[in-house]
């Protein structure tokens, strides 16, 4: 049997994929298609905006798709495996937040997945209008230029013909061998974004050496042969107020990438972990991760007793030359045996974040504009993204808004019918104020 062809959407916060995604859904091409949705808002409202598709929507959004939910992909691919006779190809839309590489990364990394599935293409769009304003200070958004085979160059209507030019060279500076198609309101030839013949793995390879390798939460490991279960770790003042690290037994002199004390290390990690202040002693448990309170400037001390005496490797965050870690016993440093360096794994802009709001209710049309305006009007250039399903008092139908910085659009969607009317919105950006947007909102109802 053929392998499933699976098409990646992606781009940046606003740039047009989920109406994308709509178009591929109704366009006559007697395709059947099953969609993978994945969210970084804490509400999930995409599938709500995805039409036609009620049966085979998968939706994720307890974290970014090339981060925490990797496994939920894994999974939800295994499982629709066992659905082949219902669809004919996979879509799957990632957050705006998302850098490619790692979700392409898993249909080359994992054996049942490549055995079953085959990476038709990256489709990135590419907000005309607003992306300068992410190009230098996203690294996301310019790896998912980078990773693309097409870029759908949207929102060509929203500025002149010659910031498009501009634009498109720029882009294709960044990604030289992509197709380029411009776009308004994400009309497109489907032609174009599906069967695009198969993700270029040569090119993201020299693009990105480390491709094929596994990305980890740490970025170093060292082991030590302790005569003593009492070790102490002694650092300084570094890059962040904290660090996490994990101690596994193991009885390896090797920390090979995807060696077991490795994979056993990366499950541990994604535990709860302990959180641990300078001159306190902590009994480690080797099942759970540890994060050091570093905020007290100068130098800092922690003391573990770890289950017994033997060799452990340690892993951890950031490397050691970034906080001048050592490790000692009875005061007297350790090197390690053997240490390695890893591939860091994917993060995002700390500053940014999601608010979302659930409330019962109907919204006052009048208040609820008069809010919008002024909120977007003194905060648009931090709201990155903002989308959501709204009950207005005298509507029978839902209202759907969508908005990207200061720009807004909303209009009329299905009616409410027997479902509970209840307002979802999602804000996503920088400096948000939680409490401030709850209780604005609230302001709004009639």
């Amino acid at each position: 049997m053929s392998k499933i062809p699976v098409t990646v959407l992606t781009g940046f916060l606003g740039s047009g994929k989920t109406t994308l995604l709509n178009r591929i859904l109704t366009e006559h091409h007697g395709q059947r298609i099953a969609v993978i949705e994945n969210e970084f808002g804490e509400i999930g409202i995409d599938q709500a905006l995805v039409i036609n598709a009620d049966e085979e929507v998968f939706e994720m959004n307890n974290g970014c798709i090339c981060c925490t939910v990797r496994g939920d992909l894994i999974r939800i691919l295994g499982n629709l495996v066992k659905r082949r006779d219902r669809f004919d190809r996979i879509v799957l839309e990632t957050t705006g937040m998302a850098d490619p590489g790692p979700v392409a990364q898993t249909f080359f990394m994992d054996d049942d997945i490549r055995d079953q599935f085959h990476l038709d293409g990256i489709v990135t769009l590419v907000d005309a209008h607003h992306v300068a304003l992410h190009l230098e200070d996203s690294s996301e958004c310019r790896e998912q230029i980078a990773f693309a085979d097409v870029l759908v160059l949207n929102k060509c209507d929203l500025v002149d013909l010659a910031t498009v030019e501009a634009m498109e060279q720029r882009i294709r500076s960044m990604n030289a061998l992509a197709k380029i198609v411009r776009s308004e309101h994400a009309r497109v030839d489907l032609a174009t974004v599906l069967d695009v013949g198969g993700f270029d793995l040569e090119r993201a390879i020299q693009m990105k050496p480390t491709f094929l390798e596994p990305e980890y939460p740490f970025e170093w490991s060292g082991v030590y042969d302790l005569t003593t279960p009492d070790v102490q770790i002694a650092l300084e003042d570094g890059p962040d107020e904290s660090l996490d690290l994990v101690w596994i037994p193991t009885s390896a002199l090797t920390l090979a990438v995807g060696s077991e004390t490795v994979e056993r290390a990366n499950r541990v990690w994604a535990g709860e972990p302990t959180r641990v202040s300078s001159g306190q002693r902590h009994v480690v448990d080797p099942a759970v991760p540890v994060t050091l309170d570093l905020s007290p400037a100068g130098v800092k001390a922690f003391a573990f007793t770890l289950p017994a005496p033997g060799r452990y490797a340690l892993f951890s965050q950031h490397h050691p030359s970034e906080f001048d870690l050592r490790v000692l016993t009875r005061e007297t440093p350790l090197e390690p045996l053997v240490s390695e360096a890893f591939a860091a794994g994917h993060t995002h802009d700390d500053e940014v974040g999601s608010v979302g709001i659930q409330m019962a209710g109907d919204l006052h049309p009048e208040k609820l504009n008069a809010w919008l305006s002024r909120l977007l009007r003194e905060q648009g250039n931090d709201i990155f993204r903002m989308k959501g399903i709204l009950s207005l008092a005298g509507s029978p139908n839902r209202f759907v808004f969508q908005g990207v910085h200061m720009l807004f659009d909303g209009q009329e969607d299905r009616p409410w019918g027997e479902a509970q009317r209840v307002n979802n919105l999602v804000f996503i950006g920088r400096k948000l104020d939680r409490e401030m947007l709850n209780r604005e909102f609230r302001a709004c109802l009639a």
